[in-house]
């Protein structure tokens, strides 16, 4: 898994009735893209992350 700072790791849920989770990756603290992520949730929370099989990176839009 790569990623870059903007992009958003998409944890999906492995819960009936959980939903999807969406943060920004604000720091990539891996070589090359790797993980650990710093990431941002919508509620301002912040968690250092390895993403799961359960996670995706979704690139950000270029504006």
């Amino acid at each position: 898994m790569q990623a870059n700072v903007g992009d958003f790791l998409i944890i999906h849920g492995r819960v009936v009735g959980h939903g999807d989770r969406k943060g920004e990756i604000v720091e990539v603290r891996g070589a090359g893209g790797a993980p650990p992520y710093l990431v941002r949730f919508g509620d301002g929370h912040e968690q250092l992350m390895y993403p799961g099989p359960d996670s995706v990176v979704e690139p950000a839009t270029p504006e």
